[in-house]
């Protein structure tokens, strides 16, 4: 993927993402413009609160370079591509050495361990990074990685599986609970690669606290490491452009965290098994809202909040770009709407819901100068009117198939995977399926994910107004690129603009 990939700004629940790469020129006019953009359905109530707490800074502080010493632990049962369930638990020590603990599952709710990693090297971190805003990167050096079964059944079929691809390295059947080399520096053997198995999310490392509730006694410190590749052969070649889901502190968690403390407590001989759970039925309906300014990849900021009608099956989306990590200073503003089919439970990823989303409107608010510039640069009615872009003023770009500048082709349909789950505090939590890390849309049912972006928060469970996509026949969740290679120039547009931030081919 060179500059093309890192301009096309579109993807559902993660659409339009390009926004980071502008450097944000007008912030007074920006912010006003952008409070009347999250009108439209946002009258009361907790949404627009949520999101101008968000668009405010959220009294997030970021430390630069990050400290990572500590114990550090998932709040969840995490979802990785493949699918695989794991947990982890990771150590820094003040020599820069590491001892990290990744505990994988057979089911979604982190109940039924099968093997635990556990990893030992040296972290470097390096300098701030200049692609993804806001993040640090670093190197890390592996000295040894070893396995541990915690079945019969899994301890035979890895044993048998890895002897067959590192003949020397593992002899003989294993036993569950003993330790086996994978890896050693002493040794000189590498049995990993058969997992696909790679820490490059060690490359990428951002670090923030908040004090929750305003609480100084509340203090929570969390650690985002770089995100994995959606296809799985890909790990081992492929450096971090986003993150995962943050770790949290052992010391410094939220204190409702109950898989906090039970991770903290485990090791390779004791796995976390997390308190067993009923799979929520997934309910489009409502408004949710990020809980976070989002990362995506290839230095992409914004915030989401949709709607969804259950009623008839149609959904809105409203789409904040910024250029900064903490969603302060905005680009440009998407509101999109559609339908969507009913879900279907996934015979691939337990615990996720498949629905085909479609989405055929669109309108487009550039939020700042340069933004505004690149859409007036354009030539052909390919992007609403030419030449008639103006800061803060929407424009429906329906009619004109979409934006080429954006990278957005209209009509689209994507395959998409939900999930929904209830926090420590009871709230609803719903997740959609993660992008492609190629860059490329889930618009086949084969391309469709098999692991989650971060979760969006319910803050209202009524539907303002009446149906919100009254006559559209296609349309829901936004999808990443619905383009059809128009990138490039968008991508050179840039360029003779002179932006701050443009990719060269990292991957």
């Amino acid at each position: 993927m060179g500059l093309s990939s890192a301009l096309l700004l579109v993807a559902f629940l993660g659409w339009a993402e390009g926004g980071s790469s502008l450097h944000y020129l007008d912030g007074r006019s920006s912010r006003l413009s952008l409070e009347k953009t999250s009108d439209r359905s946002l009258k009361d109530g907790q949404c627009p609160h949520m999101l101008k707490h968000l668009h405010n800074g959220a009294r997030i502080s970021v430390q630069m370079p990050p400290s990572v010493e500590g114990h550090w632990v998932s709040t969840s049962c995490e979802v990785r591509p493949g699918p695989e369930f794991l947990t982890r638990s990771y150590s820094f020590n003040s020599n820069n050495t590491f001892h990290a603990h990744q505990f994988y599952y057979e089911d979604n709710h982190c109940t039924k361990p099968t093997y635990t990693l556990v990893i030992r090297g040296r972290l470097r971190l390096r300098q701030a990074s200049w692609i993804i805003r806001g993040g640090t990167e670093a190197e890390y050096h592996l000295h040894r990685v070893q396995m541990v079964c915690h079945t019969a059944a899994v301890a035979k079929e890895l044993s048998q599986r890895l002897n067959h691809s590192c003949r020397g390295a593992v002899k003989g059947p294993w036993d569950p609970s003993v330790a086996y080399e994978l890896w050693s520096e002493d040794a000189g053997y590498d049995c990993s690669r058969e997992l696909n198995f790679a820490m490059h999310e060690m490359q990428l490392l951002r670090v923030e606290k908040q004090y929750l509730h305003h609480n100084l006694d509340h203090l929570v410190e969390e650690l985002f490491l770089g995100d994995i590749h959606t296809e799985p052969s890909q790990r081992l070649y492929y450096k971090p452009s986003s993150y995962q889901t943050a770790l949290q502190n052992a010391k410094n968690h939220e204190h409702g965290c109950i898989a906090c403390r039970i991770i903290y407590r485990s090791d390779e001989f004791h796995p976390p098994i997390l308190p067993p759970r009923a799979d929520l039925s997934v309910g489009l309906y409502g408004q949710w809202v990020s809980q976070r300014c989002e990362v995506r990849p290839e230095v992409l900021f914004l915030t989401r909040h949709f709607v969804f009608h259950d009623n008839n099956h149609t959904w809105e989306g409203h789409y904040y770009h910024f250029s900064d990590p903490v969603c302060k200073h905005p680009t440009f503003t998407i509101y999109a709407r559609g339908r969507y089919s009913r879900g279907l439970h996934s015979t691939r990823v337990m615990g996720g819901t498949e629905f085909v989303f479609k989405v055929n409107h669109m309108t487009v608010t550039p939020m700042d100068f340069t933004t505004t510039s690149l859409l007036n640069v354009f030539n052909g009615n390919e992007c609403g009117v030419q030449g008639s872009w103006q800061v803060g003023v929407e424009q429906d770009v329906t009619l004109t198939n979409g934006c080429v500048a954006l990278g957005i082709r209209l009509p689209h349909t994507e395959y998409e995977l939900f999930r929904m789950e209830q926090d420590a505090r009871g709230r609803y939590l719903l997740y959609n399926g993660q992008r492609p890390s190629d860059g490329s849309s889930p618009d086949r049912p084969e391309k469709r994910a098999t692991s989650y972006q971060m979760p969006l928060k319910q803050c209202s469970a009524g539907q303002p107004g009446a149906g919100g996509a009254d006559g559209v026949d296609g349309g829901p969740q936004p999808r990443r690129n619905g383009c059809a290679g128009r990138g490039p120039r968008a991508a050179m547009t840039l360029v003779a603009l002179g932006t701050s931030l443009l990719l060269s081919g990292r991957r």
